[in-house]
């Protein structure tokens, strides 16, 4: 098509720039998910827990990210429908990822912890309604990502509560707290190292041409996980009763133990969270990239570059260095006391549902997820335990999101079409 031939590279070079912006997005507004019941905990420092995230935030979003980029890729615009106009599928596209980026930046700059997946979503409905045309949404893909939203938080948190219910029969519980803590923590952390080890067998190595059968992978995650457990195990015999610890509390030696434990469910929780996350930033613009190089065709399937992958992933790490640390501070301290036992329960259960969901190709919000997983774990207190106020803040941000993205996006939809087509 002529208008691709002709402004093809411009289109690229502005789908890069928005797509790394949305990716900064991500990295500064979900990297909460990932870190801030670590920090909120006292297990991790904000310096320690970027650094964790760092590598794990990237090694997810390279390395697993390219299930769910197919979802936010083709799964929510009829492509037929744009066949003859694929300029207007990409002018939607960097309308959508310019308006979820500015929207995120505005809501990290003020701690809020909004969802980065509605923002994407709620920004590509907008456009594609208002600017197209009602049928050029796929409705029933719709559907099934805002009925994910209901879900994914009601199964973190249902994980996170019998988890942590599961600390306090086996060790809070129980005589001796401390030696019972030494001895089943490493179960916890062997199935933390095998959920970590699936992930990337099953879809993180096909990006680089390794290609494994489900039983290998099974294998080689368990083998994988018992390391871990192993390594768990070696730190915890070296981890000496303190009395000053349990002076004012007598599972002040036990929470200890879980700080270090917290370390490896936070590595599990940022390389869920690239895996699933990644797909916002790098979805729309892989849409663009698949234009472009077809001369104009709206492609149903794309191949996923993996510098695409890689952009999307340095994106999110700039984004957690500059500016994680506001909304880090409000999922770790203000929705409900955290302790490394409550903090460990929250990680591994919302990083076990986000991996579950990136598997089967549903783009869950992180921010759902997290947030369902602290209050399962606040709930298992009593409902006094949870700060409502904070959570009802947390609701609103939630239902304002949609409707900034969607009305950012048009207006950025019609500007792109002026600009170009006149």
């Amino acid at each position: 098509m002529l208008f691709i031939s002709e402004y093809g590279q411009i289109l690229l070079i502005l789908a890069c720039i928005f797509g790394f912006f949305m990716a900064w997005g991500v990295g500064a507004n979900d990297v909460a998910n990932a870190m801030g019941t670590s920090v909120g905990s006292g297990a991790l420092t904000v310096k320690q827990a970027i650094i964790i995230a760092m590598i794990f935030e990237f090694a997810g979003a390279y390395l697993a990210g390219g299930e769910v980029t197919a979802t936010i890729r083709k799964g929510m615009i009829d492509a037929s429908v744009m066949a003859g106009t694929p300029e207007l599928l990409v002018f939607g596209m960097l309308s959508a990822l310019l308006a979820a980026g500015i929207w995120l930046f505005v809501a990290s700059s003020f701690g809020w912890p909004v969802s980065t997946t509605h923002s994407i979503v709620g920004a590509i409905i907008g456009f594609a309604a208002v600017g197209i045309g009602i049928d050029a949404v796929v409705w029933s893909k719709v559907w099934a990502i805002v009925a994910s939203w209901v879900i994914s938080p009601l199964l973190s948190g249902t994980i996170a509560y019998m988890l942590i219910r599961s600390v306090q029969k086996f060790i809070l519980d129980s005589a001796d707290p401390l030696s019972n803590a030494i001895k089943y923590v490493p179960v916890y952390m062997f199935f933390t190292g095998f959920m970590i080890g699936m992930v990337t067998l099953v879809k993180g190595l096909k990006h680089i041409g390794l290609h494994i059968s489900t039983g290998e992978s099974l294998f080689y995650a368990t083998i994988f996980g018992i390391i871990v457990a192993m390594i768990g195990k070696y730190l915890l015999n070296r981890v000496k009763p303190d009395p000053l610890a349990e002076r004012d509390s007598r599972f002040g030696n036990v929470e200890s133990i879980f700080a270090v434990l917290m370390i490896f469910t936070a590595c599990a929780m940022a390389f869920a969270h690239g895996s699933n996350d990644v797909a916002n930033a790098v979805g729309p613009l892989a849409a663009i990239v698949g234009i472009v190089n077809s001369g104009g065709e709206v492609l149903q399937k794309s191949i996923m570059p993996p510098w695409i992958l890689l952009l999307g992933g340095a994106g999110i790490v700039f984004g957690l260095i500059t500016l994680g640390f506001k909304v880090m501070k409000t999922v770790g301290t203000k929705i409900t006391e955290l302790t490394p036992t409550r903090g460990f329960a929250a990680e591994l259960s919302a990083a076990t549902t986000v991996v579950l969901a990136s598997g089967v190709g549903i783009p869950v919000s992180t921010t759902h997820t997290l947030v369902g997983a602290v209050l399962g774990v606040g709930l298992a207190r009593g409902i006094s335990a949870i700060n409502l106020r904070v959570v009802g803040s947390i609701f609103l941000s939630w239902l304002v999101t949609l409707p900034a993205g969607a009305g950012l996006a048009i207006i950025f939809f019609f500007m792109f079409k002026g600009m170009f087509l006149t």
